[in-house]
């Protein structure tokens, strides 16, 4: 067969013919497509012309086209549907590429180019978004080492490639972990669970071939259901511990020794780079700025939350000990794996609300077109269904988005979890938006990890899982509505801590009353009672001391592995406990990301030292949405406006700070983070 990867794509919108693609067509296809870009890259470093933003950024901007396309298409397979014929390509092309970049970064004859224009942007006559491309392409450069010696270069080089390996053998590890822990489950070790959780159960079984009636395994999407619900203690233990040790079994999936040569060797990049430590080098170049800057931020939210799980605990452990109800039981202390049963039933004695009465009324089809709905509300889209574009899974849904009745590109859904498929939830694209060669449309992705149900029957989320759906549309739609001319500054290219604003900020609308109207009974098509949803608002700040507990551990853990470092003796599991000790972890709490499964900070360096950004981030959605609040219209169209022009559309052509003042009229402000989470009391 010929390889797609070497042929025009006559598919709509050019998107990626799945249905011709196989695993042995991407080797080739990298090695044709890594040797075309090497070739273009000579031509540009090596042109006797004096170097101009047209023969040298646009040159570079417009070189890559085959790698990008194999590259893009080929990390979302090896994230989302991958095997080990696909896993074994990854290891084998992960250095080869790094490698790649190093001779594009480090080639001093191309630096020497771009640094000559960056000295003379000034007087070059640039547009504000060429000026911005060039500052970004300038920094790129030297933050990739083009400014250090010949020497440097080759160590520098080295460290990154050797990086590239293990960070694909972390996240391989994760995965075979996730994969290879399957644990049959009895009718009386489900117990508690609700219908839809059961049948999940009931299908994981099915589709791993266990002769029981159900099974889970080590992902958040099997663990969480049996943490809130089970009633047998043994079970909630044994699921807890299955999903907190992943990559720490001491098996050949074991993470620890992994972290430890990567911390060092980022350690040593940053010295190399002339950082003080990897979180100095990472946060430079950010909204935070400095490791100083982000950990106040951690850690002023951290008492707030700290304080208010303290108080949670001792009513938990009150629960347990059936204070005050006339129950004679053998007492206990509250473990990890208690605690979420445990706040369900606390959430239910005091507010009378039970998140489980939401599910029917979330089910996963009715919360998509709510987020679509949502997305035409604020900035005029809709999503036409394209059966005609083939998926790489068959639980890939396809639309095509439009905005004035005009194609702006494709949405791909990926909603349920599956072996061969990482844990967690994540936008990324096939073909980001441009206009530098022609008008460019993107192609997005969401991916999510929701238990299947079995076939006819309903997919029912509970509200923190439709609220995920939320969250990676708002990452989509960064994708979806960029209006920029360069792909260096496109979509979501832009800064970590400024990235995450477009996703959370468009969580608020899932709890608008316009929005929660679209979420009917999935059998009867009744609309969520009232006095359910008053329950619901009472409830919203329930569990914020846990869930601020343990995401910020997990970010202050990811700030001192690149602030700190590991030490001497490298032993991750003392760093760990040293690090949760110090801030004080209530025993009962875990880390939502243990170091050997920490999958944002180990698996890649995209969220290395980078983790808070979702707590920055969340200051000014917070901010951000208050904007909405105070105009008196969740959907008011000057404000939705301002949103669009200056966050969505805008990618990275701004400073990010600038960006936002135009969006709010301000710098953010911490009240509404603090307000949201029931920190402090909301204005009478």
């Amino acid at each position: 067969m010929t390889n797609p990867f070497f042929a025009a794509w006559n598919t709509p919108f050019e998107a990626p013919p799945f249905d011709a693609i196989e695993t042995g067509h991407f080797l080739p296809a990298y090695t044709d497509a890594l040797a075309a870009h090497q070739a273009e890259v000579a031509a540009i470093a090596d042109s006797p012309e004096a170097p101009s933003f047209e023969n040298t950024v646009v040159s570079l901007e417009k070189s890559g086209k085959a790698l990008k396309r194999v590259d893009m298409v080929f990390n979302q397979l090896s994230s989302a549907n991958t095997d080990d014929a696909l896993q074994a390509v990854e290891r084998d092309m992960a250095p080869v590429v790094t490698r790649h970049w190093n001779e594009v970064f480090l080639n001093p004859k191309l630096f020497a180019r771009v640094d000559a224009l960056f000295g003379q942007r000034d007087s070059l006559g640039l547009d504000g978004e060429q000026l911005r491309v060039l500052e970004r392409y300038h920094l790129d450069f030297v933050r990739s080492g083009a400014a250090l010696s010949a020497d440097e270069r080759l160590r520098y080089g080295a460290i990154t490639e050797r990086l590239s390996v293990l960070g694909t053998q972390f996240g391989q590890n994760v995965l075979n972990d996730e994969r290879d822990s399957v644990f049959a489950l009895t009718e009386a070790e489900v117990a508690g669970l609700s219908d839809s959780a059961k049948a999940a159960a009931a299908q994981t079984a099915r589709d791993r071939k266990l002769n029981a009636p159900y099974a889970m395994t080590a992902s958040r999407s099997s663990v969480e259901p049996i943490l809130q619900s089970g009633t047998d203690r043994a079970t909630r233990e044994k699921a807890w511990r299955a999903f907190v040790t992943r990559g720490a079994n001491g098996n050949a999936n074991d993470n620890r020794k992994v972290i430890a040569e990567i911390v060092a060797l980022r350690a040593e990049l940053a010295k190399l780079l002339g950082y003080e430590t990897y979180a100095h080098y990472k946060l430079s170049d950010t909204m935070a700025k400095t490791p100083e800057a982000a950990r106040g931020l951690l850690e002023e939210v951290w008492g707030h939350g700290r304080n208010k799980a303290l108080e949670d605990r001792d009513a938990l452990q009150a629960l347990a000990d059936g204070e005050g109800a006339g129950i004679t039981i053998e007492k206990f202390a509250i473990e990890p794996w208690d605690w979420r049963f445990y706040a369900e039933k606390l959430r239910l004695a005091r507010y009378d609300f039970d998140a489980n009465a939401l599910k029917p009324y979330f089910e996963l089809g009715k919360v998509v077109d709510a987020a679509f709905y949502t997305a035409g509300r604020l900035f005029g889209l809709s999503f036409v269904p394209r059966d005609d574009v083939p998926g790489y899974h068959p639980d890939v849904q396809v639309w095509e988005a439009q905005r004035g009745g005009k194609p702006i590109g494709l949405f791909y859904g990926d909603y349920f979890a599956r072996a061969g498929k990482r844990s967690g939830a994540w936008m990324t694209s096939f073909r980001e938006q441009s206009r530098i060669d022609g008008e460019q449309l993107p192609l997005i992705v969401n991916t999510c990890n929701f238990n299947k149900p079995p076939e006819d029957e309903p997919a029912l989320l509970s509200l923190d899982e439709a609220r995920t759906v939320f969250h990676e549309m708002g990452h989509g739609l960064h994708g979806l509505l960029s209006d920029v001319t360069y792909p260096r500054i496109s979509g979501t290219s832009v800064v970590r801590d400024f990235v995450e604003l477009p996703s959370q900020i468009y969580e608020h609308w899932l709890e608008s009353d316009p929005v929660l109207e679209r979420m009917t009974h999935y059998r009867t098509g009744a609309p969520i009672p009232d006095d359910l949803l008053a329950r619901m608002r009472v409830a919203r700040n329930a569990g914020q001391g846990f869930e601020t507990v343990e995401f910020t551990s997990s970010a202050l853990l990811d700030m001192d592995y690149h602030a700190a470092g590991l030490g001497p003796d490298g032993d991750v599991d003392a760093f760990e406990a040293g690090v949760l000790d110090a801030i004080g972890m209530p025993r009962e709490i875990s880390l939502r990301h243990a170091s050997t499964h920490f999958l944002h900070i180990f698996s890649g360096d995209g969220y290395a030292a980078g983790y808070y950004s979702y707590m920055w981030s969340e200051v000014l959605d917070a901010d951000g949405f208050e904007a909405f609040e105070e105009a008196g219209d969740p959907f008011d169209p000057a404000t939705a406006e301002r949103l669009y022009r200056f966050i969505y559309s805008a990618g990275g052509s701004r400073d990010y700070g600038e960006a936002y003042r135009q969006f709010r009229g301000r710098d953010p402000q911490i009240g509404g983070l603090l307000k949201g989470r029931g920190f402090v009391a909301a204005e009478a």
